[in-house]
């Protein structure tokens, strides 16, 4: 059975706390949508803002999808040839155009302010006036729970209106996302006995339920859900696209997507917050880094003897991958797997698997964190087995803060390191003393090793482990870097926040010389202590 997936990123979306998109960015955005083959793209409303209108005149023909325009019924009293907003729509000269109207009968007569048979004639007119243009026409029936709620008969009314009118689809509005699935449920399978155009569900999350009253409307007739990148959306967002698409297509086997997209999901909602500057939340299901994500020791000891055992899916349908995170809760078995992948070497009664076991016990016990930190437990793994030649050795470092003003910390760092015997000197001026420690590090290292100028640093996160200590407190420092191709995450611990991030910052380039010497030599982190 087909299910068509109905987008609004491009509208409901942006109405989200702290979501803003420029003209290029809902270009792309759409781009994005039509690569993944969703069946209609809604992107906002060309009479309520010149961006909106904009996007429409560039936006051209998409390959997959339907563009579609969205906005109100014509107003109280005005017909629909007379209308500004009407006019706005046909304007955008998309093949499809969304108009919403009221339902419950509290907003008739407490936000329009005017009579349930005046309603009735916006509704109706406005449908068949956009028909009459040529314009395939869907009805978002507004607040349609609350309002079925309060006046069942009238609720009814108000979409055989729309039916009789043209629409070809009459989405079912949960707008205060007060609605639970039993109650969705029972509403659309009444719903769908009396009405013969195709249904649809737009749910919002307020109450946690956006997804499962997606489902529950769809399992009883609805044919069409809305829905949004990474569940956006006004308040606590709308069902979200990727957990929707997965449930629907993966799960449940209806054809929504087209079959090769669905392994697309997790790079697209990757790609989608990088373009907002977001991290893609980590516990979302299916897209999120948890979603397929083993620490605990029986659970990784389970999925690795048989991946059904703790995965409700190949994380490969959804284009994610298995991640086995090393911690105190990983049992030896867990810790053998994770070796192997770094040293095939080690054998299984091995007592590297010991020694790193204990030494990952003792330093999260000291405040360490390796679950976000694979490259330090990788650097760890190597000194353990006894194959870990560091590129550099730190001699000396010196840290001076000057403080001109409120708004600006200038830091200048030098140091000293032994390179394969020779002593190499850096120094770095920067806003603060880690960016000049890091610049210095670089300028240190950089005639031996010149690829540690393709490293830069994406993240550096703070976080004190004991606040009762005050100033005195441990910190934990993450660093992630990238390369360009490749991007890796570090920690360092201390009670001193510039030694912390200089352990963190000296893995991270650690990290990256043994990662270029093993690509150079086909082997993950072969031993190298010549300069190159």
């Amino acid at each position: 059975m087909k299910i068509s997936i109905y987008d609004a990123t491009l509208r409901e979306g942006v109405q989200g706390v702290g979501v803003a998109f420029s003209v290029a960015d809902k270009l792309r955005v759409a781009n994005m949508l039509d690569s993944l083959g969703v069946d209609y793209i809604e992107a906002g409303n060309p009479g309520s803002n010149p961006k909106d209108a904009e996007f429409f005149e560039r936006a051209g023909k998409l390959k997959n999808s339907k563009l579609v325009a969205f906005g109100a019924t014509c107003r109280v009293g005005a017909q629909p040839c007379e209308d500004a907003n009407i006019a706005a729509l046909l304007s955008a000269n998309t093949p499809v155009v969304c108009v919403f109207g009221k339902v419950w009968n509290l907003h008739v007569a407490d936000i329009l302010k005017t009579t349930p048979e005046e309603n009735l004639r916006m509704v109706y007119e406005s449908i068949k006036y956009l028909k009459s243009k040529g314009r395939e026409v869907f009805f978002d029936a507004e607040h349609f729970f609350d309002g079925w709620l309060s006046d069942e008969g009238y609720a009814l009314e108000v979409i055989k209106t729309a039916e009789r009118a043209g629409a070809a689809n009459i989405s079912l509005c949960d707008t205060r996302g007060s609605c639970f699935p039993d109650k969705v449920a029972e509403i659309v399978a009444r719903v769908r006995g009396d009405i013969s155009a195709s249904l649809g569900i737009h749910a919002h999350n307020d109450t946690g339920m956006a997804e499962a009253n997606a489902i529950a409307a769809v399992k009883n007739g609805a044919e069409l859900v809305q829905c949004t990148l990474n569940g956006w959306g006004e308040r606590c967002g709308n069902t979200n696209l990727f957990t929707a698409a997965a449930n629907l297509g993966v799960k449940m086997g209806y054809d929504c997507l087209p079959k090769e997209s669905y392994r697309k999901l997790s790079a697209v909602s990757r790609e989608f917050c990088e373009l907002c500057n977001k991290e893609v939340y980590s516990h979302a299901p299916y897209v999120g880094i948890g979603a397929f994500t083993h620490k605990a020791g029986m659970h990784i000891d389970g999925v690795t003897k048989n991946p059904e055992a703790f995965e409700h899916i190949d994380p490969a349908a959804v284009g994610a991958s298995r991640n086995i995170l090393m911690s105190e809760y990983a049992g030896r078995a867990a810790i053998y797997t994770r070796i192997l992948e770094i040293d095939p070497t080690v054998g299984r009664d091995s007592p590297v698997i010991t020694r790193t076991l204990e030494e990952l016990k003792e330093l999260e016990f000291e405040g360490y964190q390796f679950e976000g930190a694979d490259a330090s437990f990788i650097l760890l793994v190597k000194r353990m087995t006894g194959k870990y030649i560091p590129h550099f050795k730190l001699k000396s470092f010196n840290v001076n803060i000057n403080e001109p003003g409120p708004r600006a910390a200038v830091a200048s760092a030098t140091i000293r390191l032994d390179v394969g015997g020779i002593e190499e000197v850096g120094g770095g001026v920067g806003n603060g003393p880690i960016n000049a420690l890091d610049q210095a590090l670089e300028r240190a290292l950089v005639r031996l090793y010149p690829v540690v100028s393709d490293v830069k640093l994406k993240d550096y996160r703070v976080r004190v482990l004991d606040s009762k200590d005050a100033t005195a407190s441990k910190v934990r420092v993450i660093i992630e870097s990238g390369d360009g191709a490749d991007r890796w995450a570090t920690v360092g611990v201390s009670s001193d926040i510039v030694w912390a991030s200089w352990v963190a910052l000296a893995d991270s380039i650690e990290y990256k010389l043994m990662k270029d010497a093993a690509g150079n030599n086909n082997e993950l982190f072969q031993e190298n202590s010549n300069i190159k």
